[in-house]
C-alpha cells in the first residue's frame, strides 16, 4: 500500500536540535531505527525546545526530572544496539492528556484540585499500548478540570495559552496536547473527545486531531456497556503521523466489548484514493441552529477550494432533523454521562467547594433527570445521527468549523456570546462540534486557513460511521495541497 503525499522532507542526521524537533514522528522514528539519531539527541532535543517554550505556554505538565529521562532514552538506545524488538514508536518523546493515568506521575484529572497530589497506580489502556511502543514518557500535558469546556485553565497548573498568541485560549481540552505539537515540543500527542475536544484546539493550533468511531480506539472504564460519547485519539502534524498513532491506539480488547475487531495496523500505512468527483456536503451553519462568527465562516469557505482542487464536488448540506431539538438532548445526554464521576464529591459540601462550575453545572443538571428523559434524549439522538447518516445517501462526505469563534481572551471563562448570539450554557459556543458527536461520525479536524488576526482555525472532514480510513485518505489529499501545518508553524518555534 502506497504511503499518503505529506509535508516530510527525508532528511540525513540531524546536526541542531532545532532541526530535530521539526521532523515528522514517523521520520523521527525511522531514523531512531536507522541509527541516523540517537534517542539521547532526541530527547536532548525535545528538552531544549521544552525548557525555552514550556514555561512561556505551560503546555506541558508533570515533567520527570531531565537525569531519568535521559537515562530512559539512553536504554532505548542500548536495546538498539543489543538488537531488540523494538516498536513503531522507539525512543519518540511523548506526554499523555492529564485526563488519563500514567503509571507512577501525577494525575490530577485536568488539574482539580481534590486531586492535586495523586499518583497514577497504572496506566490505562491507550497508554499501556504506547508504553509498548518503546516512546519515553516526559509527563502529561494540561487540560481544563475534569475536560469540562474547550479552554485549557485549571487551578494547579494555569492556564495553557494559544500557540498563535499567548493572550488567546488554546481550546480544550486537548489544549496542551495542540499546543505542545504546535510548538514542536512533542512529535505526536494524544487527546480525548467528547464535545470537540480534540478538534477545537487542532484547528485553533494548526494541527491535526481526529475523533474516531466509537470502539476504534477502546479504553477499559469501570462501565462496559452504555457507551460514553467521548473517545480517545490522536494528534499530529501531518495525516501520516496521525495514521501512525491511531495504528498504535486502534485494536479490539477483549475487557472492552463495544470496541471494533481487529488491530490498527491497517492505518499505519493507509492506502491513497482517488478524489476527483467525490461529493462533499458543507454543512454551514446548520441551517441556522449555530452561531458562527462571520470571518471563520469565510475563511472554512476559502478552503473549500483546496476540495474542489481535487475534483471534488462541494455543495450545500442540510439534514432533515431540528439541530436545536439535538443540541437540548446532547445537554442532557452529556450531563448524565458526566455527573457519576462527580456526585460522591458534589454531595459532600467540602468536596462541592472544590469543584469547578462545570461539574457543579453537569451534576446539578443530571439530578433533575429521569430514566424517562435520558431515554427519550438518546431517541432524539438516534434520529438525529439517522438524519446525518441520510446525506451520505448523496455525499461521500460531510465537512464544518472545527470552532464557532476564532480563539477568544485567555482570561475569559467561555464566550458568553458569538457573532451576537447569547451562548445559554459554558458550551454552547461549541454545538457545532457536538452536533457531530452527537451523530457518532468519525471526525477529523485539519487545518483550514488563518484570519486577519494570524489566528488559526480547522475543518471537520465527516465521513460516515466507522468509516475512518476514508476521513484519513481525503485528509491526506487535502494536506497534500497545501499542507498549512507545515507551511505556517508558530513562529516562535522555530526560534524567532
Amino acid at each position: 500500500m502506497s504511503k499518503p503525499v505529506t509535508a516530510a522532507v527525508a532528511r540525513p542526521a540531524a546536526s541542531r536540535s532545532s532541526d530535530i524537533v521539526d521532523w515528522g514522528a514517523g521520520e523521527l522514528a525511522a531514523g531512531i531505527r536507522a541509527r541516523k539519531v540517537s534517542c539521547v539527541e532526541v530527547m536532548e532535543a525535545y528538552l531544549a525546545q521544552i525548557e525555552r517554550l514550556n514555561p512561556a505556554y505551560n503546555a506541558i505538565v508533570s515533567i520527570r526530572n531531565r537525569p531519568d529521562l535521559l537515562r530512559d532514552a539512553a536504554e532505548r538506545d542500548a536495546q538498539l544496539a543489543r538488537g531488540e524488538a523494538v516498536g513503531p514508536l522507539h525512543g519518540l518523546p511523548h506526554a499523555v492528556k492529564d485526563l488519563a493515568p500514567l503509571k507512577g506521575v501525577r494525575f490530577t484529572s485536568g488539574g482539580s484540585p481534590l486531586f492535586r497530589d495523586r499518583i497514577a497506580a497504572e496506566d490505562n489502556l491507550p497508554t499501556a499500548r504506547l508504553r509498548a511502543t518503546g516512546v519515553v514518557f516526559l509527563g502529561k500535558t494540561n487540560a481544563p478540570e475534569f475536560g469540562l469546556g474547550s479552554h485549557t485553565v485549571n487551578r494547579v497548573f494555569g492556564a495553557t495559552p494559544n500557540a498563535y498568541d499567548p493572550a488567546r485560549s488554546a481550546g480544550g481540552s486537548s489544549g496542551g496536547a495542540a499546543v505542545a505539537l504546535a510548538l514542536r515540543m512533542l512529535p505526536l500527542a494524544d487527546g480525548s473527545d467528547y464535545g470537540g475536544s480534540l478538534r477545537n484546539p487542532a484547528g485553533w493550533n494548526n494541527v491535526y486531531g481526529f475523533r474516531t468511531s466509537y470502539g476504534r480506539v477502546p479504553d477499559v472504564k469501570p462501565e462496559a456497556w452504555l457507551p460514553s460519547m467521548g473517545t480517545p485519539g490522536p494528534m499530529a502534524r501531518s495525516v501520516a503521523d496521525l495514521a501512525l498513532l491511531l495504528s498504535v491506539q486502534a485494536g479490539f480488547d477483549r475487557r472492552t466489548p463495544l470496541a471494533m475487531e481487529g488491530d490498527g495496523s491497517d492505518f499505519a500505512d493507509p492506502p491513497t484514493a482517488p478524489m476527483k468527483g467525490r461529493r462533499i456536503g458543507w454543512l454551514g451553519n446548520f441551517d441556522g441552529a449555530v452561531a458562527y462568527e462571520p470571518e471563520v465562516m469565510e475563511v472554512c469557505r476559502q478552503a473549500l477550494k483546496r476540495f474542489e482542487a481535487l475534483g471534488c464536488i462541494v455543495e450545500e448540506a442540510r439534514a432533515d432533523f431540528d439541530a436545536e431539538q439535538a443540541w437540548r438532548a446532547f445537554i442532557q445526554l452529556r450531563a448524565w454521562q458526566q455527573h457519576l464521576q462527580f456526585l460522591p464529591l458534589a454531595q459532600d459540601p467540602a468536596q462541592r467547594a472544590l469543584l469547578n462550575p462545570q461539574a457543579i453545572y453537569e451534576t446539578d443538571l443530571a439530578q433533575t433527570l429521569t430514566a424517562a428523559d435520558i431515554t427519550a434524549a438518546s431517541v432524539v439522538r438516534t434520529e438525529w445521527s439517522r438524519s446525518v447518516d441520510r446525506l451520505f445517501d448523496r455525499f461521500d462526505y460531510l465537512v464544518s468549523p472545527t470552532a464557532q469563534i476564532f480563539p477568544f481572551d485567555i482570561r475569559q471563562a467561555w464566550p458568553t456570546e458569538v457573532a451576537g448570539t447569547p451562548m445559554r450554557t459554558y458550551h454552547e459556543w461549541m454545538k457545532g462540534v457536538c452536533l457531530i458527536t452527537m451523530a457518532g461520525t468519525p471526525a477529523l479536524a485539519a487545518p483550514a486557513g488563518f484570519g486577519a488576526a494570524g489566528l488559526p482555525i480547522g475543518l471537520q472532514i465527516i465521513a460516515p460511521v466507522h468509516r475512518d480510513m476514508a476521513c484519513l485518505q481525503l485528509a491526506a489529499a487535502y494536506e497534500a495541497v497545501e499542507p498549512l501545518a507545515h507551511l505556517h508553524p508558530p513562529r516562535i518555534a522555530r526560534g524567532a
